[in-house]
């Protein structure tokens, strides 16, 4: 079985559209590549290929594979769509900060995550010793086990 943090849900399909088994899709990402024609979706009903996909308002209407009827479509309304995770080693996940120590680049213990509060200018990572630290000072993540910051002086003060 695959590993579940390589995947990440990214959409759920909403409900039929029109005859031919088209779905409105309500996509998570930002990325809109995960609804490009030729990518295959994991379901808990196994994989689907994207036939065609466009906008339409807030939402996507798409065409899969193994949908070919509105009756098809309706029974798959709820299902919700996984993909890869898209790595181009500039992303943090927030799943791979928690438990993790937090470690400045002097070699100092600063404790440890239990918990990210999200944050327009930059999300937080809460430590365990209440301190509070942005991801804009993260230079390096293991994933779970170790997060080593460059902090400006004063910020554990």
């Amino acid at each position: 079985m695959a590993d579940e943090r390589a995947t990440l849900e990214v959409g759920r399909i909403v409900k039929a559209h029109g005859l031919r088994g088209q779905v409105q899709v309500d996509l998570w990402s930002d990325r809109v590549e995960r609804l490009g024609v030729g990518v295959t979706l994991e379901t808990e009903r196994g994989p689907l290929v994207v036939v065609a996909s466009a906008a339409h308002q807030a939402r996507f209407i798409v065409s899969f594979d193994r949908i070919d009827s509105r009756e098809d479509a309706e029974h798959w309304r709820g299902v919700v769509l996984s993909a890869p995770r898209i790595d181009d080693g500039s992303v943090i996940w927030i799943d791979q900060l928690f438990g993790a120590d937090v470690v400045d680049t002097s070699g100092v213990l600063r404790g440890v995550v239990v918990d990210v509060e999200a944050n327009p200018a930059s999300d937080i990572m809460v430590l365990d010793t209440g301190a509070l630290v942005p991801l804009t000072f993260v230079v390096n993540v293991d994933a779970n086990r170790r997060v080593e910051i460059d902090p400006p002086d004063g910020l554990f003060e």
